[in-house]
Parts: C-alpha cells; sequence; structure tokens
C-alpha cells in the first residue's frame, strides 16, 4: 500500500477509535433515540448542516494528516462525518436501537442526531491520539483571536450536546433559585478562566503577551462564555427545550446548560 494512503488509513482508524470514545454516551441515552424519532426535521437538519460547518473549521485545526488547502479541509471534514455515521449505525445496531422494522424516516432521524458529536471525535482524536511531532518538526502556528474563540465555540457544542438531552436541565431549572442561578453564572465564568489560562495544565494557553488581566477576561473568559450561552440556548431550541416555555424557565435552563458548556468551551482549547 501507498505510504500515504496507509498513514491516511490509519488516521481514519483513529477517527473511529475517537468516535466510539467521544460518542458512546450519547448513543446509549434514552433521550437521544426519542430526538431522532421525534424531533423537529427543520431543527434537524439546521443542527446537522451547522454541525457540518463545525467539523470543516475544526479540519482546518487537526485535520487528517498534512493539510495542503481548503479541498483537504472539506475532505477531513466529510470524512470525519462519515466516520461518525457509520460508527453510530453500528453501534445503534448492535445496541437494537435502530432495526428493519422502523421507518426509513426513524433510521435518518436517529443516525442524523447521533452524527455530529461523533463527527466531532473523529476530528478530535487526531489531536489526542496521534502520535507527537517528530523532532524538528514545525509546531502549528498560534491561532488567531477568531480561531481561538471558534475551538472554544466547538468544545461548548460538544459538550452541550452530551447533556442538553437529559431531563435534569428541566428539573435543576425548577429547583434552583434566582441567586443559585447567578451563582452559577459566575462560576462558570471563573472555571473557564482558571481553566484556560491559571491552573498550569499541559498545553494550556499562554498568556498573550503585554495584555493585562482584565483586557484577557473580557476578550477571551467572559466572551467565551457568552458563546457558550449561545450555543446552549441554540441546542435547547433545537431539541424542543424552549417550546411553550416561559421566558424566565429559558433563561435559567439556558444558564443551567452554559455550566457544562463553559466547561466544553475551556477543555477544547486544551485538547485542539
Amino acid at each position: 500500500m501507498n505510504p500515504a494512503n496507509r498513514d491516511y488509513a490509519l488516521e481514519l482508524a483513529r477517527a473511529a477509535g475517537g468516535a466510539i470514545l467521544f460518542a458512546f454516551p450519547l448513543l446509549m441515552t434514552m433521550e437521544m433515540w426519542w430526538l431522532g424519532f421525534g424531533m423537529d426535521r427543520l431543527r434537524l437538519a439546521l443542527f446537522v448542516g451547522l454541525g457540518l460547518l463545525l467539523l470543516i473549521g475544526l479540519s482546518t485545526r487537526v485535520g487528517f494528516g498534512a493539510d495542503t488547502g481548503w479541498r483537504d479541509d472539506l475532505l477531513d471534514a466529510f470524512s470525519a462525518y462519515l466516520v461518525g455515521v457509520l460508527v453510530s449505525l453500528g453501534l445503534l445496531v448492535l445496541f437494537g436501537v435502530l432495526d428493519p422494522a422502523m421507518s426509513v424516516g426513524e433510521w435518518v432521524g436517529k443516525l442524523a442526531v447521533q452524527s455530529i458529536p461523533a463527527g466531532i471525535g473523529a476530528i478530535l482524536a487526531r489531536a489526542q491520539f496521534a502520535a507527537p511531532p517528530e523532532e524538528g518538526q514545525e509546531d502549528q502556528p498560534p491561532a488567531s483571536y477568531g480561531a481561538e474563540l471558534f475551538v472554544m465555540l466547538a468544545g461548548a457544542v460538544y459538550i452541550a450536546f452530551n447533556v442538553a438531552p437529559t431531563d435534569e436541565i428541566q428539573l435543576i431549572a425548577h429547583l434552583v433559585t434566582p441567586w443559585h442561578t447567578i451563582l452559577l453564572a459566575l462560576v462558570s465564568v471563573l472555571l473557564l478562566h482558571l481553566l484556560v489560562y491559571a491552573l498550569g495544565f499541559a498545553g494550556q494557553e499562554a498568556w498573550p503577551e503585554d495584555t493585562g488581566f482584565f483586557a484577557v477576561f473580557f476578550r477571551f473568559s467572559l466572551t467565551g462564555y457568552g458563546l457558550s450561552l449561545a450555543v446552549s440556548f441554540y441546542i435547547l431550541w433545537t431539541f424542543g427545550r424552549t417550546d411553550l416555555t416561559g421566558l424566565g424557565e429559558v433563561l435559567t435552563m439556558t444558564v443551567i446548560l452554559g455550566f457544562p458548556s463553559a466547561l466544553g468551551a475551556a477543555t477544547a482549547r486544551l485538547i485542539v
């Protein structure tokens, strides 16, 4: 086999491993099965479309193999998505969630709702499972401000998507008081900032040179939390959690889901 093809096949195998590792909690979640069956099809189509754009953006950071331009980015993104679909199909059939008696629409819906998180896992697998760069190999150039925010958004999407389907988000929203909600928002911002800049994790973001605390806090940490809240609201809307729900409860659920979303935004910058 051609060495380039062999290397690409190895990357795809790693991608499949990453898709399994990152997606199996959702693949074994009953709420996700029901979403695939009953979720509004326009919202599902929008989610898949935006998810593909997310995969294309991530592929510019951690694609499969050497990247030589936008065509490779597209190929990597659609390869990751295909891996996500195949992994989801295999495991859902293995778990008995999909069977021949179901309609085509139910098969498509259940696969579509699972394929994006599995595809994200396939993309992130390269950052986690690939061999370290050889000595003398150039490191990836520093990301621009927009690219860093995009990576934070991707992390927020992935973690929020793991939590949002569960009924516990609505349950917690009924248990908490407004003071709990405010405190949770403050804790979310604080943890996001600490995880990215202050705790010294491997791969942690370097503090920008000649930049004071408030500039970093507002440009990165607070902006990242804003992205986390936006992602949280969008996913709650996609899953129908905001339908026939009062504004106060929607805001509370958004802040609650914003907590894991903020953690996802912070940790994504450590692994991508």
